[in-house]
Parts: structure tokens; sequence; C-alpha cells
């Protein structure tokens, strides 16, 4: 009788046969990795470790590491915009929205945001009766704005609004690094490498898994994370793929018209041949993909037997990878940059759906 399936974190389920098969295309495309010199490849968390010893004592021993101090990423050295676009940006840099223009927002996601907790901790308090609003105890569904008064146990808070243009970045994420801010096997994740953001954080506008370097935008506006991840938005994620294999025309027509993978259909909008040497073993493909489920284009590569030795995100939506960002440097988008993005996504300066009558950001 064939193993039972085992549940997922995400809600599937895995074959323990399949899993084992997946370890040893890990274990493959480890030593690949090694033989190629990508010394940053790292073992995903949760497959055994190329050494046998399993990705508990793997992380055991990480956790037990004495902490190690993360150096900061480079920033991008630019030339000096020219005078228009640095003009437009100084004027956006200094505009700041009327409170009164502002909407309400849901209590536990103002307190979030203003980093009194996270949004479950706060629902908790709010259900414990830990937070009054102009001095009434809260309940899950008030909704808060910048005349509110708000104490969380006893202790006045004052919240933090979005009254300007939010901050992004674009980051070169290195193979090893993990778009997380807590790892319990102690890698280092993006966030350790990105500058501090003061009176705010940052949120991932998607994520790369371990082993994928690329292309990661980051921002202070959840609205904006939020908007750009949005299925229903289907931005285009464009990626370099080098594999060890060739896929067949029919195989690339089978991936455009879709395939069945566990969790789902799954296709690339487009996929196209990008060379390789005649007689070597990797070929490149570019392909664009409009989901971003958990390694989704590895997957589908494997589901021909095509192991990928390397992934790299080259573009999100209509933001590219610049040629001059390598591995390891951000460079942050001036003011002009943010409120372009902001409009592209239809979102007013401050993050809220676009409405007639024009972006404050203007």
């Amino acid at each position: 009788m064939a193993p039972a399936a085992q549940s997922r974190r995400d809600g599937s389920t895995q074959n323990p046969d399949s899993r084992r098969g997946n370890a040893g295309r890990g274990e493959a495309a480890f030593k690949h990795e090694r033989q190629f010199g990508n010394k940053n490849f790292a073992v995903p968390g949760g497959a055994p470790s190329p050494d046998g010893r399993g990705s508990n004592e793997f992380g055991k021993a990480r956790r037990e590491a004495p902490a190690v101090k993360v150096p900061r990423a480079k920033k991008l050295a630019l030339r000096a915009p020219k005078q228009e676009i640095a003009e437009r940006s100084a004027r956006l840099r200094e505009t700041r929205v009327d409170y009164s223009n502002i909407e309400p927002v849901r209590l536990q996601k103002a307190l979030a945001a203003s980093g009194v907790g996270s949004r479950r901790e706060m629902e908790e308090w709010i259900e414990a009766g830990f937070i009054t609003v102009n001095g009434k105890k809260a309940e899950l569904g008030d909704k808060v704005g910048p005349q509110d008064r708000v104490t969380a146990k006893g202790n006045p808070i004052k919240l933090k609004w979005a009254d300007r243009l939010p901050r992004v970045i674009m980051y070169h994420k290195q193979e090893g690094e993990i778009v997380s801010r807590d790892d319990p096997g102690g890698r280092v994740t993006v966030f350790d490498r990105l500058p501090q953001a003061k009176s705010s954080r940052w949120v991932a506008i998607g994520r790369l898994d371990v082993n994928t370097s690329g292309l990661l935008l980051v921002t202070t506006s959840g609205e904006l994370a939020n908007r750009m991840m949005h299925p229903s938005f289907e931005f285009d994620r464009e990626y370099a793929v080098r594999v060890l294999g060739e896929l067949t025309r029919e195989q690339m027509k089978e991936m455009t018209s879709g395939i069945e993978l566990e969790d789902g259909t799954a296709h690339f909008q487009r996929i196209s041949e990008q060379g390789g040497a005649e007689e070597g073993a990797n070929r490149w493909y570019k392909v664009v993909i409009r989901e971003g489920r958990n390694r989704e284009v590895r997957r589908m590569f494997e589901h021909f037997g095509i192991s990928v030795s390397r992934l790299i995100r080259v573009r999100f939506g209509n933001i590219g990878l610049p040629p001059r960002l390598k591995r390891g440097q951000y460079y942050e988008l001036n003011e002009a940059e943010v409120a372009a993005v902001m409009k592209w996504a239809g979102l007013t300066s401050t993050g809220q759906i676009k409405v007639r009558g024009g972006d404050a950001a203007k």
C-alpha cells in the first residue's frame, strides 16, 4: 500500500515518496551548484542537507552557532536625475495629505502599522478588552481615523498615518537569503540586509524562495504590496531559468496551455529559449507567469523531469531588474518614481484606491 499523503502548511498534500524524490533532486542541484561555483546555493528549509544529516540537525546547528552580524546591502550609486525630475521629487517629498482626507481603517490594522504589535496579536488584545477608542472598550470591526484617541492596556497610543508617499526599494536578492522576518534555522533574511525603515516597516511584494535570486520589491506601504500581489491584478513575473537538460517544442507548448501540479493547473504566459552551449548540459529559458505559488516555476520544469539549477526574477509588472544592480545591492526609488508606481497600481499617494478627482501626489 502506498504511504498516506501528508498535510502541508498551505493545506496541500504531498506523498512521502514524492518528498524523497524532491530531496534527491535537491541534492543533485546542490552538487551541481558547488561544481559551477554558486557558493550561496542553500538547501531549502525542510529538505535533508546534502551530507544526509537532515534538516533538523542542520537547523539546530545554525541556531546554536554564535550570532554573526550580517553586512548591510550596498546602495546602488547613480547619477543625479535631471533637474525637472529632481524638482518634482523635492515637491513630492514635502507633500503631506490633510488628515481630514484620510479614510478610517480597521483598528487592528492601525495598531499594527503603528508598531504596537502584529494584527493577530492586536485582535487578541481587542477581544480581551485591552484596547479603548475614545474612552470606550473597542470591539473587532471598529474603525479609527486620525481624530480618534486610542489606548492599549491603559497607555495612550500615537497612531501613525500614511500622509505621504511610501518608500519603495528594488533589491537584487542573492541565493541563500530568505524573504521572512524570522527563521528558526537562523538563515540570513533580506530584512537583515536592507536599511532600516524609520517609523515604519518594510513589506516584501511577493516572495522568492531561498535558492531564487533577482528582483525583489520592498515597500513601507502594505496597501501597495497587497495590490501588487493580489491575483485579480495579474501582474507579470518574468524569470530567467537555467536548467539541466532541454525542453522539446511539445513540452514548451504544453507549459503555456497548462499542466497539472499537485495544487492545481499552472501555465506560463510565455516561454522562449535564451540559448546555451550546444554541447553543454545547461540551457537558458525566459518565462512569464502571473501567479506566485510556492516554487511554481521550478515545479513546472520538474513536471517534465528537468531540474532548475538557476532561477532569477528579472521583472515584476512594469519594473525590471536594472543591469547595473548587482547581487546584494539595492536601489531606492525617488519620489517621482514612487508616484509613478502608485499611479500604475491604481492607488493614491497614501495607498488608497484611486477615485475620480486626482491624486494628492500629483
